[in-house]
């Protein structure tokens, strides 16, 4: 369908591609993997033909007709509903119905010449072969499966935002049906009904798929072949996005190990080249291997797949156990009720993320949380806790002017400049990159900048929404890493299932105006939701709802000692918190001196230190576990 024959491609002086190859064959469903910045979408616009191949070939069956989604697409018909933008899929069976209606009009008033008759019928049969009938009815369901109220339909495109557009121009070309339909990280701007129903449809798309996405979940479950694009080439792999992972693991361990076995036979000829080159007997042999290393043919050294980082997030202190309490929160835009006398409490380390479909109030619930949205009921904040939020409307707080890296040095967070260009290192800002004016850079851009502001804060309590839209796949495995390492607790919006379930320890979702609670991982959550659908139809069970139950008046005096018990309870245990993290810095600078070269030196020093290091170890142990019996009598009370 499709060959790239040693393509090689130049851009801003370096290479993205040197005598690549790759046939795509038709019905395949592939993958495009690589780190940012080796190619991936340039290699999508060289086969639309957008940007002009420099070297080697790229040959197309002649008919092949092509889709390409990208994210700067632009839509200029917006007064059209968006029924009627999608239905421009179907353009030639609209002027076929166009003409049709035309002449049923004019044999009203005209004389029905045979001419006319033929013509008539030609237009109802191609109008008939091409589904006319059934369009509207397709384009709707199309529509709708990517997330629009049957209400939607007939409102003008131009009411929609950017990302509602990109959906239009998606329906509008899965129904024109391409016999090549490349997606350049479609998942973007869907929420997790939408992906799941995209997913499904593609599965079984006629034409031949080429998907670009950070989302492991709709590679592993779209995608039938991964091409990667690495060092200049592109390499292909049979299977799903974590069996590429596998074989890729393995690949590159058996090539590290050719390449350390070449390189030591390399020294071993260079060390008798060099040893025998002035000796008259031994001339030819040297000769003879110069030559062989000259010939040899170079085993790569495997190079990384982007920043190995452990990256942690600090909190400057720790908060109470109580971090939040929703109660009788309401929340209505004009008719659409989002919240209805709903409450929610979250814990100190709670990790929820806060999922499901767009319109139902995840964002809303989220600026709520952040106190940045009107609402009727009581929002209580908990004890020393620092909020950090993430948002794309927080990209208005980036001082423009400032360069990457000073926005970050000036935001107070007292990391060193080594550690701010880490830690924008993880997120795409890589050398000179940090040295960028704000204004230069794209949405994207700043998102990254924005984020990276927002994780360096140390806030014992963050809200990320959407924090991994503009992130390739590496840099949302480091983002993971740090959250699950993240000692303090945060909600997080997200439709990218592979985080979510990497990370969150607590599903939250809004139903019938309620907040919802699962209490478990992501995974948890889909097993219990299959089970309980399962069940609907004999036994209907209701999810719990994260409300407050009305108090007895007859027992508020109860209650009120008990709640005073709770508090003490409390204070004596983030007392203890307090001592054991005092204890655990102790036993890290110990630690740190019994590496010193002076101390492993000094066997009287080194003895002492062993001796204050047992010494501090007993007493967190002992600390630790006076604190889980508090613990213990805390849960008691509060059953």
């Amino acid at each position: 369908m499709i060959a790239l024959n040693d393509i090689s491609y130049e851009f801003g002086g370096n290479y993205l591609y040197r005598n690549a190859n790759w046939h795509i064959k038709p019905k395949e469903r592939i993958g495009l993997v690589g780190n940012n910045g080796t190619g991936k979408t340039t290699l999508l616009r060289l086969i639309t033909g957008e940007y002009e191949l420099r070297e080697g070939t790229i040959s197309k069956t002649k008919t092949l007709k092509v889709g390409y989604l990208h994210q700067e697409m632009s839509e200029t018909a917006v007064d059209l509903t968006i029924t009627e933008v999608a239905m421009q899929a179907f353009s030639s069976v609209i002027e076929a119905e166009e003409e049709m209606n035309a002449i049923y009009k004019r044999m009203e008033t005209e004389e029905v010449t045979e001419e006319l008759l033929d013509r008539l019928g030609h237009l109802q049969e191609e109008f008939e072969r091409n589904n006319g009938y059934q369009i509207r009815s397709l384009t709707e369901e199309i529509l709708e499966g990517l997330g629009f109220k049957t209400s939607d339909l007939s409102r003008p495109l131009k009411e929609f935002s950017g990302g509602w557009r990109m959906r239009v121009i998606l329906a509008r070309m899965l129904l024109e049906q391409p016999d090549l339909l490349m997606l350049d990280e479609p998942t973007n701007h869907l929420d997790l009904p939408s992906i799941e129903w995209l997913e499904n449809y593609l599965q079984t798309y006629q034409g031949t798929v080429i998907v670009v996405s950070h989302d492991k979940f709709f590679l592993n479950k779209m995608v039938t072949k991964i091409v990667e694009v690495t060092n200049q080439k592109l390499y292909v792999w049979d299977g799903n996005y974590d069996f590429f992972l596998k074989a890729k693991l393995e690949r590159d361990d058996l090539q590290q190990r050719q390449y350390e076995n070449q390189q030591q036979y390399i020294k071993e000829q260079e060390k008798f080249i060099s040893r025998f080159r002035a000796k008259a007997s031994k001339a030819t042999a040297v000769q003879s291997r110069v030559k062989m290393l000259d010939k040899l043919e170079k085993v790569d050294v495997v190079e990384s797949d982007g920043p190995k980082v452990n990256l942690r997030f600090s909190i400057s202190k720790e908060s109470g156990k109580i971090v939040m309490d929703l109660d009788n929160i309401t929340k209505h835009f004009g008719d659409n009720h989002i919240l209805t006398n709903t409450s929610g409490q979250i814990i100190r380390k709670d990790k929820i993320a806060l999922i499901g479909a767009n319109g139902k109030g995840k964002s809303t619930l989220l600026r709520i949380i952040a106190n940045t949205e009107k609402f009727s009921g009581e929002r209580k904040e908990g004890y020393n806790v620092i909020t950090s939020f993430f948002a794309q409307h927080q990209l208005q707080a980036l001082h423009l002017e400032n360069e990457v890296l000073q926005e970050l040095t000036e935001h107070g967070s007292g990391l060193t400049e080594s550690e701010l260009r880490n830690v924008l290192g993880c997120f795409l800002f890589a050398g000179d990159d940090v040295f960028k004016p704000i204004k230069v850079l794209s949405g994207g851009e700043k998102s990254r900048v924005a984020l990276a502001k927002t994780l360096v804060e140390k806030a014992n309590f963050l809200l990320l929404d959407e924090p991994t839209n503009h992130l390739d796949i590496q840099s949302i495995e480091v983002l993971i890493q740090a959250l699950q390492q993240y000692e303090g607790s945060f909600v997080l919006v997200s439709h990218d299932r592979y985080f979510v379930s990497e990370v969150a320890t607590k599903i939250w979702w809004i139903e019938d105006e309620m907040i919802r609670e699962y209490p478990g991982t992501y995974q948890e959550f889909l097993y219990w939701k299959e089970s309980q659908d399962a069940q609907k139809k004999s036994q209907p069970v209701v999810a719990k709802k994260v409300e407050k139950p009305v108090k007895n008046p007859v027992k508020m005096d109860a209650d009120k000692k008990r709640q005073q018990q709770l508090r003490k309870l409390e204070q004596k245990i983030e007392n203890l918190e307090q001592q054991v993290k005092d204890i655990t810095e102790t036993i890290q600078t110990i630690e740190h001196d019994l590496t010193k070269p002076e101390v492993t030196g000094d066997r009287q020093q080194l003895l002492e230190l062993s001796n204050q290091h047992q010494i501090q170890t007993d007493r967190k142990t002992e600390l630790s576990e006076k604190m889980d019996q508090l613990i213990e009598q805390l849960m008691e009370l509060e059953e």
